[in-house]
């Protein structure tokens, strides 16, 4: 059966069948592209990133932000995930302060290393969450594409094309390393939705994420790889789309 065959990303996405084929005729690229950041309406950042699945299924996600008529080169972090879904390793570097923080396993649970300026003593801060524990960073939208997938592949199933979901929301527990924290967030799915794109109107699965922030409203296109298209922060009068 496609959607439950193929367990990318280290179960992130048990989505699609295509993404298989997809991915080895790209060189093993899962994903890659740019997210424009919009705040009222006005564009003040641009996220780029590459999901790659290497041997044995290791994932790396790379990411790098640059704020809009910035000279600042900008953040940029790498996830590593194994084929099973764990954290391998997460770093986060700021250009423009040179700080820089690192995420491992620590036995059986996760560790962070900080550094916030070059030569000081590194501080440590443990998070007692296990291996499996997804990172949701600040800035970063596409560890947002990455936790949906895991909803989708975890929790949910496809019958007759349609996707799914248990009407109660799902639970996660992810960590937010720029801010030393941890948290629990749930995600549900609201069905599908007619989106405008620009101009384009365009049908999109939507999911709702909550977590202690508030509610995002995240759009993924469920005939293409599931690729996330959309998220709406009305709280804040964010909104961040595909370019």
């Amino acid at each position: 059966m496609k959607w439950k065959r193929l367990l990318l990303l280290g179960a992130l996405c048990a989505c699609m069948g295509p993404v298989e084929t997809a991915a080895k005729d790209a060189g093993q690229g899962i994903d890659s592209g740019s997210f424009g950041v919009f705040v009222n309406g006005h564009r003040v950042a641009t996220e780029t990133f590459t999901i790659k699945q290497g041997t044995g299924g290791t994932s790396t996600v790379d990411s790098q932000v640059k704020q809009e008529g910035s000279d600042s080169p900008g953040q940029n972090s790498q996830l590593q995930m194994s084929a099973g879904g764990d954290l391998i390793h997460y770093e986060w570097h700021d250009g423009a302060s040179k700080a820089q923080l690192v995420v491992a396993p620590n036995d059986q649970f996760l560790l962070e290393r900080i550094t916030t300026t070059p030569g000081e003593k590194v501080a440590e801060h443990p998070f007692l969450m296990p291996l499996s524990t997804m990172v949701l960073d600040n800035n970063f939208f596409v560890q947002r594409e990455l936790l949906a997938w895991r909803y989708l592949g975890s929790t949910c199933k496809q019958d007759s094309g349609r996707t799914q979901c248990p009407l109660t929301p799902a639970e996660f527990g992810v960590i937010v390393p720029q801010e030393r924290s941890s948290m629990r967030v749930s995600l549900q799915l609201v069905g599908k939705e007619k989106v405008k794109i620009g101009s384009t109107d365009r049908d999109l699965l939507r999911v709702n994420l909550k977590d202690d922030s508030g509610e995002w409203a995240m759009w993924l296109d469920d005939q293409n790889m599931f690729k996330l298209v959309r998220i709406l922060v009305a709280s804040n009068n964010t909104e961040v789309l595909r370019d």
